[in-house]
């Protein structure tokens, strides 16, 4: 086996492992601490976004920069929808206005 194919089996290992453990503690995370999980896994996919930012910066070639921007796009996408879905469940929690009440701004 070529170096790069014993790499690229290892970080399929790594990858695949993740993605199992990742599942299994976002399966058991009670619904009560699902807002505040969201908001901190926003805050990590900010400093990706950075990162990914930063790598964008000195990348050259072609290749490189369609892959840069792909990374850029797909994390702001990421971080925007999770900040709308923060909002979303934070809504559920506001009181409604009864009749004859005015909504509060």
């Amino acid at each position: 086996m070529s170096a790069f194919g014993g790499s690229l089996l290892i970080g399929l290992f790594i990858f695949v492992l993740a993605v199992f453990i990742g599942f299994e503690l976002i399966s058991k995370v009670p619904a009560t601490l699902h807002t505040p999980l969201m908001s901190g896994t926003n805050a990590i996919h900010g400093i990706v976004l950075v990162g990914a930012l930063v790598i964008a910066a000195g990348v050259h070639g072609t290749a490189g920069t369609v892959i840069a921007f792909l990374a850029v796009l797909l994390g702001t996408i990421n971080v925007v929808g999770g900040f709308v879905v923060t909002d979303r469940m934070l809504e559920m929690f506001k009181r409604r206005p009864g009749p004859g009440e005015e909504r509060p701004r």
